[in-house]
């Protein structure tokens, strides 16, 4: 495929870049129509003086054919931004989302994004996308006043027309408003939004835009970027973090038919036609290294940690623990811990580059686009405008793909071999190598309550796991949340994360809540109603409970249910597990798992569904197989084979989810919330099915068997 058709998918004829031209010759350049252009991360931009155009970052397009232009920063990674904003836009605009055109994540044509990550999209990108696109709505409704001769309160955009209120058969089509016409606007004060009650897109479940081409094969990723020349790279890796190479003999390579091999300083290359033989190339290498003492392992990290994590903050604090300890008819005090993760992503870090004539084309799989840029602007001494990140799909992120290393290679080695295209894949074993781990991390919890169940003390100290989500939403009137950190903490690199630690400190209050209701003999879920402040988590809990049918009737043996509440991204989340439990062998089936969500406004609930599930079963690897095995800088899990991420026999057979009707409040995050309580609502299942507590995820047989000896 000839690189000027690589983005035919995207439908977009924008060829001009705003980064390479003054705003008013950039908008010069792109025809007609009408623009509304708007500064992300504020409602819009003001000229500075009458006539000139306003500083702006990002644009809508009403095309002089009647489609719509968005362009945006963000990518598409599965969460479904790209129908979720389509389908914002098209509300107000009055529009189908097949006329609306997603251009995402290209450098030379999308505007300035810090990145995709934080279920960020739909707070805070698409309440701006939809004031641009209600802003076009009044300029065609304008246009279509003084056209008709008819005013503008007797006007209404319907369905990708102006039409007349008393005669709807009297009305003008947005490309006949547009022809010949370019209009500049911008958004200057936030304009008339619909309301719930008129909404007929925004609430409604939508088949995913990139259906279509992502069941038949059409969607293109990185490594299905083929051009003409182009070269597969291996990059010798070393045996593990903080080696040294002592040693290298690459003669056997080079004697191999067609192969090129590349030594610049650190980096030593191997590139073929074929990624297989550039694969057979590379194991040809002698090579020797000199491997760091080890300081720790993944049964000896948690005390490691505890120990080095030296830098400390207080989070929230109020009342009195002395007293609130001391005023406690029971006190429980506990240790969690939980391993490092990899994110795992069936697609690993991938890019494909070419660097000609001073300026590098690449398609990466990144979440950061245009932090890619400056990154790999930077690497190759270049001006950022002669790095071109083109648009293109990601298989799976999960923060992960936030870190571009496999882009900053790939950019090096296309520079050395320059006219030349390149593609560098990682394999599976550099993906969980280079990959930026979820850290592993230590809970330490201390509570206390009154004899009739309330909780008076609540003592919350948190190694490597960070503060997100960690605020009470419980009453407690002594309290403290400590967190305990330090740099270069831990042997390999870690990262950014689906609700990151969130999942660690969820799995441990949840755990301590659980706990401390059995201890008194009280339901669990009575035990949370009773300690909960009013508000959304309580409404959340109420919502799953209501949907799963929560009863104090006890289980039949080996069957039981387990309760965990969580926060993230604005969002509070309720997740409640059925299990079955197998005491001879210390295996775990989740059977049914529900999930209430109170997220504010819902743009697509079908969405909304498809990444509660998505989160459950990313949620139960964590919990039941994956752990990552090393000698500190040495990363022994290489392969699904030895990392085992869920299988088909292990995904639940119900998975149910009920969201609260808000659609008067703002949207908040819906990606990742349901993940941060799997661990957690299994975990007090497991407890209720077989009386075994867990302290350690992940729950594997032989630690259910040793739990309940």
């Amino acid at each position: 495929m000839k690189a000027e058709r690589i983005n035919q998918y995207y439908f977009h004829d924008v060829n001009t870049a705003p980064g390479k031209l003054g705003r008013r010759s950039f908008l010069k350049n792109l025809g007609g129509g009408i623009f509304v252009v708007f500064a992300l991360g504020g409602y819009g931009c003001k000229p500075r003086k009458e006539g000139d155009i306003p500083e702006f970052n990002a644009y809508l397009r009403v095309r002089e054919d009647g489609q719509i232009d968005c362009l945006s920063g963000k990518i598409e990674m599965g969460q479904g931004a790209n129908t979720s904003i389509p389908q914002v836009l098209a509300e107000e605009l009055e529009v189908a989302i097949n006329q609306v055109n997603m251009i995402m994540g290209d450098t030379e044509l999308s505007p300035h994004d810090d990145g995709t990550w934080g279920s960020m999209t739909t707070r805070f990108h698409d309440p701006i996308i939809r004031m641009a696109a209600a802003e076009a709505r009044e300029v065609l409704i304008l246009l279509a006043s003084e056209e008709m001769k008819l005013p503008v309160s007797q006007l209404k955009a319907l369905n990708g027309k102006i039409v007349d209120k008393n005669d709807e058969e009297n009305s003008l089509t947005y490309a006949e408003l547009t022809k010949g016409k370019k209009i500049i606007r911008s958004v200057t004060e936030k304009p008339v939004l619909k309301k719930p009650g008129e909404f007929k897109i925004i609430g409604k479940s939508q088949l995913r835009t990139d259906s279509l081409p992502k069941v038949t094969g059409k969607a293109l990723y990185s490594a299905d970027i083929h051009l003409p020349g182009q070269l597969y790279a291996r990059i010798l890796r070393p045996p593990a973090h903080g080696a040294k190479l002592v040693s290298s003999d690459t003669s056997a390579a080079i004697a191999m038919n067609g192969v090129r091999v590349i030594q610049d300083n650190d980096l030593i290359v191997v590139l073929h036609t074929s990624f297989e033989k550039a694969e057979e190339a590379l194991k040809m290498i002698n090579a020797k290294w000199e491997i760091p003492p080890s300081k720790a392992d993944n049964e000896t990290i948690f005390g490691y940690l505890v120990k080095n994590a030296s830098e400390s903050n207080i989070l929230y604090h109020g009342g009195n623990m002395d007293a609130g300890k001391k005023e406690a008819a029971f006190l429980f005090e506990n240790e969690y811990h939980d391993g490092y993760k990899a994110h795992a992503t069936i697609e690993t870090h991938t890019a494909t580059a070419l660097f000609e004539k001073g300026k590098l084309t690449m398609w990466a799989s990144s979440q950061t686009p245009f932090g890619t840029r400056q990154e790999v602007a930077e690497k190759l001494g270049l001006a950022k405008e002669n790095v071109h990140l083109k648009q293109i799909f990601l298989g799976g992120g999960f923060g992960g793909k936030i870190y571009n290393r496999q882009a900053t290679e790939a950019a090096r080695i296309a520079k050395l071999v320059e006219g030349t295209p390149i593609q560098l894949m990682w394999s599976r074993q550099e993906e969980f190598m280079y990959d930026m781990f979820r850290p592993a991390a230590v809970m330490k919890l201390h509570s206390g309550i009154t004899k009739e169940g309330k909780i008076n003390f609540w003592d919350f100290n948190i190694y490597c796991a960070g503060d997100r989500g960690t605020q009470l939403f419980y009453e407690v009137p002594n309290h403290k949340t400590t967190t305990w950190d330090k740099s270069d903490l831990h042997p390999f690199g870690t990262g950014a994360w689906r609700a990151p630690g969130n999942y660690s400190t969820t799995f441990a209050r949840e755990s301590q809540i659980d706990i401390m209701a059995h201890k008194i003999g009280m339901d669990p879920l009575e035990f949370r109603l009773q300690n909960m402040k009013e508000g959304r988590a309580l409404n959340s809990l109420r919502l799953a409970a209501d949907k799963f049918g929560w009863t104090k009737t006890k289980q039949p043996v080996g069957i039981g249910r387990g309760i965990a509440v969580g926060e993230d991204a604005g969002t509070l989340v309720t997740v409640i597990a059925e299990v079955e439990v197998d005491k001879t062998s210390g295996k775990v089936k989740v059977r049914r798992v529900v999930v209430g969500q109170d997220m504010g406004q819902v743009i697509n609930p079908e969405g909304v569904i498809i990444q509660a599930e998505g989160c459950v079963n990313m949620g139960l690897g964590y919990t039941l197989t994956e752990d990552v095995v090393f000698n500190w800088g040495e990363v022994k899990s290489s392969n699904f084979s030895d990392y085992q991420i869920p299988l088909f026999s292990m995904i639940p057979e119900i998975i149910e989810t009920s969201l609260a009707d808000a659609m008067d409040q703002p949207p908040q995050g819906g990606g990742e919330p349901a993940i941060i309580c799997m661990g957690a609502a299994v975990a007090n299942a497991i407890f209720e099915a077989c009386g075994a507590r867990l302290f350690r995820m992940p729950f594997t047989p032989e630690r259910i068997l040793n739990a309940l000896k």
